[in-house]
């Protein structure tokens, strides 16, 4: 897929027409300013921080003669930083948004100068357009703004979003394109009335207005300076593909030295909720039934992503472990009489999640060569129900019970849950495929 085609089917634009747990649990995960380059592009808000990378690639004393593979790429964080530190890589993504920000982050072939000056045209022409032709105002078409909560973004900043992304895709230019994109995707957001914390929502203080040309200027420049750093400096391979971690097959046979992910965690976020915005904006989504082909690419991690053809929670009929905490959910459901739609699904929503991770699991082995090591940063849970949930233990058992061996589990922070003020474990399993 091109992405940096124009998306006329998704904006009515006149213009493109024309031409926890402490408090230092946030420290840990919040970029660092010698961190900033690259992985500062667009970074989705659920990221796991490139220092926890370098821990574990140090701790696997991983060479630039071996790959490392993140199946979970999400916007690309242990890629970047294997890029950076000239280690070959590749990813996996099943989110189009998440896996073209980590495409575009990958893509350091690009002249930095000419792309300022790309990016300063393109401004221009919007800050003319947006004096100019105040009557002809760009929107989204009705099935894309029906994805959106409602209010994400006020008219004002959207008006301009629009207009830019009008002339960026109406520019198209084949260099430069993917970047103008990304960095848009971020302003959206900086300019949008979103907040992401605890969950994802709209803000009571709504942004009226935004600099969107300003900040998107700004981040073009930081692109460039960035792409400066690496001008002429050989670049280790990296590619990350548009697929379900459940089903491996695009990996060649034991290609894989290491593994470095974080896979979503068995609660009731909806991840595909995180980069929505950006998604519907950049065309990624146009309606409902392309989101919900998105979410069965996904690992089930959430009672709102369940669909009556599933068959992942068939995986862990083995598992006792797993049956047990979604027995117990079931029973405290019971016991709190709760009978809405989704507080039924809660059990199966387990047993999905790790029913699809069991599922990976067994896809990712003929591509992991003998010995491979492999670390997985995951949290417990205790969404639903308050049934404490040990994300890392069971995983564990799971991986074990395939053929991996365990090496340990250690902890990487902890987070307080707000609701039973209990602190939960997010913990890093590393394991290792023994192969042969």
């Amino acid at each position: 897929m091109d992405n940096c085609l124009p998306l006329a089917s998704q904006i009515a634009n006149p213009i493109a027409a024309e031409p926890g747990g402490h408090p230092s649990c946030k420290a840990l995960n919040r970029l660092t300013p010698q961190d900033r380059a690259f992985h500062d592009w667009y970074r989705f808000i659920l990221s796991f921080p490139p220092h926890l990378v370098r821990d574990y690639l140090t701790q696997f004393q991983v060479t630039p003669q071996q790959t490392v593979l993140d199946p979970f790429a999400g916007t690309g964080t242990t890629l970047v930083e294997c890029k950076k530190l000239g280690i070959p890589c590749v990813g996996t993504e099943a989110n189009p948004m998440a896996h073209f920000a980590s495409q575009a982050k990958l893509n350091w072939a690009v002249a930095p100068q000419p792309l300022r000056l790309h990016a300063q045209q393109l401004a221009d022409a919007t800050r003319s357009d947006l004096d100019l032709l105040t009557g002809l105002q760009p929107t989204l078409l009705p099935e894309a703004e029906k994805l959106l909560l409602r209010n994400a973004i006020s008219h004002q900043p959207l008006r301009k979003v629009l207009t830019l992304l009008g002339r960026i895709n109406q520019a198209h230019h084949p260099s430069f394109c993917a970047h103008e994109r990304l960095a848009l995707a971020k302003v959206a957001v900086l300019a949008s009335n979103l907040r992401f914390a605890p969950e994802i929502s709209v803000t009571k203080r709504a942004k009226a207005d935004a600099p969107v040309v300003d900040l998107w200027l700004e981040t073009m420049d930081a692109i460039a300076a960035d792409l400066a750093t690496v001008a002429h400096r050989s670049h280790a391979p990296s590619r990350v593909y548009l697929g379900d971690a459940r089903s491996l097959r695009q990996l060649p046979p034991q290609s894989i030295d290491a593994v470095i992910t974080s896979p979503p965690y068995p609660n009731e976020k909806d991840y595909t909720r995180a980069t929505r915005l950006e998604s519907v904006l950049l065309g990624f989504l146009h309606n409902k039934t392309e989101l919900q082909a998105i979410k069965k690419t996904l690992v089930r991690s959430n009672s709102r992503s369940i669909y009556t053809q599933d068959t992942d929670d068939q995986e862990i009929a083995n598992y006792p472990s797993v049956v047990q905490v979604a027995q117990e959910i079931e029973r405290r459901r019971h016991a709190w009489g709760k009978t809405s739609g989704f507080s039924r699904l809660y059990a199966r929503a387990t047993q999905l999640y790790f029913g699809g991770m069991a599922k990976h699991f067994t896809s990712l082995q003929p591509a992991l060569k003998p010995g491979a090591l492999l670390a997985y940063v995951v949290g417990d849970q205790a969404s639903y129900l308050r049934v404490h949930i040990k994300t890392g233990q069971l995983l564990a058992e799971i991986a074990q019970k395939l053929g991996y061996e365990l090496v340990d589990i250690h902890l990487f922070r902890t987070r307080r849950a707000s609701k039973t003020e209990v602190d939960l474990r997010e913990e890093v399993v590393v394991l290792r495929w023994p192969g042969g």
